[in-house]
């Protein structure tokens, strides 16, 4: 192994949270700031193309392809978890929705004993993270580099979605990202004039040529280095070659919530007596790495409707080359929308204090194929999918192998408490009730999947567990926290370790109630304010040392 370049902070990970951190740091010119990622550039048309994530859903260049172990509570399936391996990480191939959660989650954080984490103290984070096409705000920003923008074309579906959710009760809401989110309206989305707008794209593609940046990409890093209990570099795989590069002031582990526990524990980080088992050294017990580990569990319901309530048709056949065509022209037109432009927000009963449930709403319908590919349905055909987004269940990401190039194991325990399964019930319910109230009654020809049939909870829990799926928002795995299973304290430093921070979703002491992108760009944008705040000086004669 050879030792090469010091720089003051190496970034792990170039995906949402690590792409704001890389940016903000290097904005002072006196730090040189390394950031790392495992995949490639990433800036291909299908990138770039919003509708293009349908591609990237089983891309072997883009995507990491995840497979959780046999889930006992969904009949010992093994779930896809596509996540994002390139530059942007997960939002250069996500459904690009922004949504950054509700205020009480925020202020819950801060409540479970974590000062600065509050809704009052996250907004201005959120603000100058973005450019929203709405104007400055109480709560929204413009002169931030992160597109912010409403969808490009508002479907009839989509109005009348939501008209028919406020007409079941619930409020309109004009916008879901004012801190209060219960009822229906319109998603934004990480959309630039009609090109996807990854953290990449938003906070480092602008400043890539700063002298002070290093973005390596193609590289896997494969352990910390550590010297007694202080980080003092990373030791990484490139062409072949195991290397090391150390850190005169902090390492910043960006990895992702699946990711960045693994690595903390190849680096001697974690519970013990695994680490033992797997023969790596024991830097400090901390069993809760990997732990806590939360997702949002999905349930897609399918509705066969009236031409002109469905775009499906306009994406087969001929017509797919003609809107190609218009959105090559025009960066317009369906090939411009995200996953999903409606949602409502509800509460699963009349006890929670704030909505559990999130039902996201698209006027077309796919089909995901064994091979990988995303097809359009061939017929006209709404499609919902209704998720907890506050699930009671607790999973754990745990060490497979000591081989870093090996996926850890991911146990998510989707429905692991009757809670979540009571809850799902409730939305599917809500979004029967939504669908058979006018105007989208008239839109409505029947129910594709799962079908009338399905009406007692038996067979409801019976659909849950054939074929509901993973909403790709994981959350929680580094918690931070003060009580025995936190891994990082407030400020996101490695608790018992010096020089050594977690900057990611994984740092979630609860998972936010919605998408997960928007929260975790926050994250890194406050990550990276604290970090420069604390400033620590640089290791004299700093080397990466183990």
């Amino acid at each position: 192994m050879t030792s090469t370049d010091t720089y003051d902070y190496i970034i792990v990970g170039a995906g949402s949270a690590g792409c704001a951190v890389a940016r903000r740091l290097s904005d002072d010119p006196q730090l040189r700031v390394l950031l790392l990622e495992a995949g490639p550039p990433a800036n291909d048309f299908w990138v770039r193309t919003p509708a293009g994530m349908a591609k990237l859903f089983k891309s072997e260049r883009y995507n990491w392809q995840f497979h959780t172990e046999p889930v006992p509570t969904l009949r010992n399936r093994k779930l896809y978890w596509p996540r994002g391996k390139a530059l942007g990480g997960s939002s250069a191939i996500n459904g690009m929705v922004y949504v950054r959660g509700d205020r009480r989650d925020f202020d819950h954080w801060a409540q479970l004993g974590n000062p600065g984490w509050s809704w009052n103290e996250v907004l201005p984070y959120f603000k100058r993270s973005e450019c929203n096409t709405r104007g400055a705000g109480p709560f929204h920003g413009v002169e931030g580099p992160l597109a912010v923008s409403d969808p490009a074309v508002r479907h009839p579906s989509l109005c009348d979605f939501i008209t028919s959710a406020c007409r079941t009760g619930l409020p309109l809401v004009d916008d879901f990202n004012a801190g209060e989110h219960e009822g229906a309206g319109l998603l934004q989305a990480n959309i630039r004039r009609g090109v996807r707008h990854s953290a990449y794209g938003a906070f480092l593609a602008p400043i890539r040529q700063r002298p002070n940046l290093m973005v390596r990409t193609n590289i896997h890093v494969r352990r910390v280095l550590m010297r007694g209990r202080e980080a003092t570099g990373v030791e990484v795989l490139h062409e072949g070659q195991v290397r090391s590069f150390a850190a005169a002031r902090e390492v910043i582990v960006c990895a992702g919530a699946l990711s960045s526990p693994q690595l903390l524990m190849l680096s001697g980080i974690g519970n013990g007596e695994v680490l033992q088992r797997h023969g790596i050294s024991t830097v400090l017990h901390a069993p809760g790495v990997g732990q806590n580990l939360q997702d949002h569990f999905s349930v897609r319901v399918q509705f066969r409707t009236t031409r002109e309530s469905s775009y499906n048709h306009d994406l087969i056949g001929w017509r797919k080359y003609w809107q190609g065509a218009r959105y090559l022209v025009t960066r317009g037109g369906y090939l411009a929308m995200p996953s999903s432009s409606a949602a409502a927000f509800v509460r699963s009963g009349p006890g929670v204090d704030y909505p559990d449930l999130e039902i996201s709403f698209r006027p077309m319908t796919f089909t995901y194929r064994d091979s990988g590919q995303v097809d359009v349905d061939g017929y006209d055909a709404v499609g919902a999918s209704v998720y907890r987004v506050r699930p009671a269940s607790r999973g754990e990401v745990a060490l497979r192998s000591p081989d870093p190039m090996q996926a850890p194991a991911f146990h998510p325990n989707y429905l692991g408490t009757a809670e979540d399964v009571e809850a799902t019930l409730s939305g599917l319910r809500r979004l029967r009730a939504i669908v058979a109230t006018e105007p989208m009654a008239s839109r409505v020809l029947g129910e594709l999947v799962p079908g009338p049939g399905v009406q007692t909870d038996e067979q409801w829990i019976d659909y849950m567990e054939r074929e509901g799926h993973c909403a790709f928002h994981p959350a929680g795995t580094c918690k931070m926290g003060s009580d025995p299973l936190a891994v990082v304290d407030a400020r996101l430093r490695v608790l018992g370790v010096e020089r050594l921070r977690v900057v990611d979703a994984s740092i979630m002491p609860v998972v936010t109630s919605g998408n997960t992108n928007a929260p975790t760009i926050m994250i890194g944008e406050k990550g990276a304010d604290m970090i420069r705040a604390d400033r620590l000086p640089a290791r004299a004669n700093a080397q990466a040392l183990t």
